[in-house]
């Protein structure tokens, strides 16, 4: 069995853009069918919010557009890249931040930003904060979001079609009995990792 694919979304504090962004995408996946085979969450840079909810007006925003609001905030930890597929940052600062606290270049090269995945980039890649601003920077926000959501939710399914077509381990040969295929072939190349709540 194939372990799921994670996805963790990160901004400052975990109360606006991260928790709007894993809302979104969380809907993406299960609109697609994937629900089970994509593990999707949030954190943030810093832990001034831990434990604490969604900034209100992400409620509001997510609340109108149809999408879920449960949430607590947590911090990222570096622990986490080892288990993790796709760390997604929200903006450049977050980028730099993640990639420095990457205990690996590997780790490091799984950061990447949301806005990269735009089918139209724009020159400016990130989702800016939106926290000392009004409602309608909340609203521009989800909308940034949702408009990557799309090639991100295309990487992400690229990505588990290749992990289904490596090949299965061929078994033994056995000189008293003549091979045969198996009915039911393992994934030989990837084994479930120990869950842990990021």
């Amino acid at each position: 069995m194939t372990a799921p694919y994670r996805v963790c979304f990160v901004c400052t504090g975990n109360i606006c853009r991260s928790p709007m962004a894993e809302s979104v995408f969380r809907a993406r996946v299960a609109e697609d069918g994937l629900d089970g085979l994509v593990e999707v969450d949030s954190a943030g840079t810093g832990g001034w919010h831990e434990g604490d909810g969604a900034d209100p007006r992400t409620v509001a925003v997510l609340r109108a557009a149809g999408y879920p609001t449960a949430h607590t905030a947590r911090q990222f930890r570096a622990s986490w890249f080892a288990r993790l597929d796709l760390v997604i940052a929200l903006d450049s600062g977050h980028l730099r931040e993640l990639r420095r606290l990457a205990p690996t270049p590997q780790d490091a090269a799984k950061v990447r930003l949301l806005r990269s995945y735009a089918v139209q980039a724009a020159a400016d890649l990130d989702v800016p904060d939106p926290y000392y601003g009004g409602f309608e920077g909340f609203e521009e926000c989800l909308e940034m979001i949702e408009t990557a959501s799309d090639g991100l939710l295309a990487e992400v399914r690229t990505a588990l079609t290749a992990r289904t077509l490596l090949p299965a381990r061929a078994p033994e040969p056995d000189d008293r009995h003549p091979a045969q295929v198996p009915h039911h072939p393992q994934e030989a190349t990837h084994h479930p990792q120990e869950k842990e709540n990021a």
